[in-house]
């Protein structure tokens, strides 16, 4: 039998977790589900330096836990669990995990995205000691220093012209022999003299011990080996979003985000997506905790226009 909540909210990330402490503090019976760590991308980060109240910047785990223990010490429950579905039962929406399944008369959606990964050696280890997927969030940390970009989008441009203002030098490192960037964004680094280019390339390992020291190289048009030094790689392949367990039940946009308007409601009545999951989201920390604050007022509402509770 499914447990009955008045609200659920599958992902811990910033948005979850704000998203709990407002719907706890307004008595709403709340369980926050997490299939990982809470705190989502942000418990990854070794120091977040652009969350208003901390001047001299924040761990992330730290910042993701003290959060947790916010909305726990107001009444939210957790569970670890990852949602597999999402099914209308009546008035009420029942989220599926794999080992229980959860009755709630609203749903918030905040399971955020994942930054696709290169899956090369010493990525995962050096993930958060010179190897990062937010310039926003890490690029002050190599002023005067060489960093490499990987990618050749408009987020690999766009952030690699923000590291810019920091760094000494900044390679891009592109698998082909042109940037998809945008023009405008194209002609913006090409004029950029701290921007080099290192074309038809690939990473191959990243190098280091205790902190990030250079990169392995390899050319895909001649097979040469190189390696390269820095101190920092930042990497934008790309973000997959965590909706999977969503198409055919709600609508996404092109990128597989859920489609939601201000006040963060999808196109089922009763259901939120709020965060990295929700389209045209701005994808930072102190955004994605405004989208669930946001979502739980209108959660709220939504309980007390329907059920009248």
């Amino acid at each position: 039998m499914a447990k009955e909540y008045d609200i659920v909210i599958v992902g811990g990330g910033p948005a979850g977790l704000a998203a709990g402490l407002y719907t706890a503090r307004s008595r709403r019976r709340t369980i926050l589900l997490e299939r990982g760590v809470t705190g989502g991308q942000v418990g990854l980060a070794a120091t977040i330096e652009n969350y208003p109240g901390f001047p001299d910047g924040v761990n992330g785990f730290d910042l993701a836990e003290a959060m947790q223990r916010q909305a726990e010490k107001n009444g939210m429950e957790t569970a670890c669990a990852e949602a597999t579905a999402l099914e209308r039962a009546g008035e009420r929406y029942l989220v599926k995990t794999g080992d229980e399944d959860y009755l709630a008369k609203a749903v918030i959606l905040t399971g955020g995205a994942v930054y696709r990964k290169l899956g090369v050696p010493g990525e995962e280890r050096l993930t958060g000691h010179g190897v990062s997927y937010c310039a926003t969030c890490d690029a002050a940390f190599y002023r005067d220093e060489e960093v490499a970009v990987v990618g050749g989008g408009d987020s690999a441009i766009d952030e690699g012209l923000l590291i810019t203002r920091f760094a000494s030098k900044v390679s891009v490192i592109h698998r082909r022999n042109r940037l998809r960037a945008t023009a405008i964004l194209q002609e913006r680094a090409f004029a950029e003299p701290k921007m080099e280019f290192i074309w038809d390339s690939v990473v191959t390992e990243i190098l280091g011990k205790d902190a990030v020291t250079g990169v392995r190289l390899r050319n895909l048009a001649t097979g040469v080996e190189s390696e390269m030094a820095v101190s920092g790689v930042f990497i934008f392949i790309g973000q997959e979003p965590c909706t999977d367990f969503l198409r055919g039940t709600l609508k996404l946009d092109e990128t597989g985000r859920v489609v939601a308007n201000e006040w963060m409601e999808t196109e089922l009545p009763g259901v939120f997506a709020a965060g990295d999951m929700r389209a045209n989201a701005a994808r930072q920390a102190v955004s994605a905790a405004g989208d669930g604050a946001t979502a739980a007022i209108r959660a709220d509402q939504y309980i007390s226009a329907i059920f009248g509770d």
